[in-house]
């Protein structure tokens, strides 16, 4: 391959970086450039070691190819938090590039074809990482670049998001080596040239295959979604505009489509804008209005979105605080708030927060950070999160409750469907990022939670798109941005489970123990390399 100097290899890098923005869903929404974007990264890498240049050189191209990829496709967090927007773009990007040097890591100090095999195990292996841990944010997972190409994804029935992370890989991995073998004049190019083309072709035929594919379905149940829109920033907190009067609209939307066969009904997140202890409930005007409105629809459960709190004589937790007068604890919570046909009420409290707003990252271990807590929605510093995931039930159905951020995880839904969820109901408010590719694409990752545990996903958002998405992850109905709406759906329910809904990420777990194994034989390769020429 020709040398290139470092104006090229910078060059280079922005090209990467401009490829993977236009890939990804509403940012450019032409996905097949995914299977090219880390060609231009793979070229820099194997330039810089061919010719023995420092490895702090990879990192910065990397880091600047990540950061116009960060920058580029989640633009619109500036719109909800500037300051939060800016360290995302930072320290995604830094983490994605570090990530990537464990691969040059590798293919420096333990060869180039283990190196490049090592690359399938590692990126998938730092995704899955990415999902699990304080600093968590899986949005800009390659396998999320499918979420408006279902019908090529399939098969992540079998292997969630990570699969597609994987292809990904494999297939970039598949067109560099082609491309090089081409440009050195090497007789396996033909070969590698079909292998290219098997790698990316057959996941594709595989998938329309499955689409052929029919599900029985126990019963069908009338749901009704809400989607109030009511402006989170001017009107949704407004102290003027009481909860009562927030409900009544919700309600007076729910009336043009619920009827008596209607079963289930859905609010948005934080649709109870007012605050609460769980078991001060039943004392509130708006509680009270709300059993009134559903005495229509004796048959109907309701999930609707709160923001409710928990007192305790301990502190319980590290997001738990003390009560002004210094009389025992309480925590708070962003919750679904479930109403059974005997009015029964079930609280499940979110367990995978916002990241600034939400959750303040290793607080426990340096309290201080609460203090740069972002506020939105009313809500500022760390909240409590359940243990595990949970269901809600009626009499005779199970559904699982994924509030906003939530939903962007396959593993932590595969597991509710485990347990028994028959129907996704996810409720958010994708209003904060205004009229951007932010709250498109958070719909369109619901549909790979579709895909995944082939269930139907009812999603309410308060504004942004909401909608009903059936079990091959196709779009039934969805709303438009910024109006109110109602809609319903006679949603079947699906009780059979996946491979992905019974195992989960386990691409991820065997994954990271071969990234491990890697990482510590390069490190060990690295040190003896050091020794040998210590004592030479």
């Amino acid at each position: 391959m020709p040398f290139l100097k470092f104006q090229h290899q910078i060059l280079i890098s922005v090209l990467g970086g401009l490829l993977m923005v236009f890939a990804f869903p509403y940012t450019g929404s032409f996905t097949p450039l995914v299977f090219v974007g880390l060609v231009p990264l793979l070229i820099i890498e194997d330039h810089i070691l061919r010719h023995k240049e420092k490895a702090i050189k990879f990192f910065i191209f990397s880091y600047l190819y990540f950061f116009i990829f960060n920058i580029g496709t989640t633009y619109w967090i500036y719109y909800s938090t500037d300051i939060g927007s800016y360290l995302a773009f930072i320290f995604n990007s830094l983490l994605m590039a570090l990530a990537l040097q464990t691969y040059h890591l590798a293919k420096k100090h333990i060869g180039r074809k283990q190196g490049y095999v090592s690359l399938l195990f590692l990126w998938p292996a730092f995704e899955y990482c990415h999902f699990n841990w304080e600093l968590s944010w899986p949005w800009l997972s390659f396998g999320n670049f499918f979420s408006i190409r279902t019908n090529w994804v399939q098969w992540y029935e079998y292997t969630g998001v990570l699969g597609g992370t994987l292809w990904v890989v494999l297939v970039n991995l598949s067109i560099f080596l082609t491309f090089k073998r081409y440009l050195n004049g090497g007789k396996l190019f033909k070969r590698s040239l079909l292998l290219s083309s098997l790698f990316l072709l057959f996941p594709i035929f595989y998938s329309y295959f499955l689409l052929t594919k029919t599900y029985t379905y126990t019963k069908k149940i009338h749901t009704v979604v809400v989607q109030p829109n009511i402006d989170p920033y001017n009107e949704k907190f407004d102290p003027n505009v009481t909860v009562e009067q927030q409900l009544t609209q919700f309600f007076n939307l729910a009336d043009k489509k619920a009827n008596a066969t209607t079963k289930l009904i859905i609010g948005p997140e934080t649709a109870i804008s007012q605050g609460f202890f769980e078991n001060e409930l039943e004392v509130f005007p708006f509680y009270r209005l709300m059993l009134q409105r559903m005495m229509n629809y004796p048959k109907s459960s309701l999930l609707i979105g709160a923001s409710t709190a928990l007192a305790f004589n301990e502190k319980v937790s590290p997001s738990a605080q003390e009560f002004g007068n210094g009389n025992g604890f309480y925590e708070s919570y962003n919750t679904s708030l479930f109403l059974d046909t005997n009015r029964n009420k079930t609280f499940v409290h979110k367990s995978k927060l916002v990241l600034g707003v939400e959750k303040i990252p290793f607080s426990q271990y340096l309290p201080f950070l609460e203090n740069f807590a972002l506020e939105n929605g009313g809500s500022s510093g760390t909240l409590g999160v359940e243990t595990e995931p949970k269901n809600v039930k009626d009499a005779e159905h199970t559904f699982a409750p994924i509030i906003c951020y939530e939903s962007i995880y396959g593993d932590f839904v595969a597991e509710q469907v485990r347990k028994g969820a028959e129907m996704l109901c996810i409720i958010t408010n994708d209003g904060w990022w205004r009229n951007t590719a932010g709250y498109k694409q958070h719909f369109s990752f619901a549909r790979l939670r579709a895909i995944e545990n082939r269930r139907w996903v009812a999603r309410s958002a308060n504004t942004g798109t909401s909608g009903f998405i059936n079990e091959k992850g196709e779009i039934v109905q969805s709303t438009e941005w910024w109006k109110e709406a109602v809609i319903s759906e006679n949603v079947p329910l699906l009780k059979q489970k996946t491979i992905y809904a019974q195992f989960g990420d386990f691409i991820g777990r065997s994954f990271s123990f071969v990234a491990a194994l890697i990482i510590i034989f390069s490190l060990k390769q690295k040190l003896q390399g050091r020794l040998n020429k210590t004592k030479s």
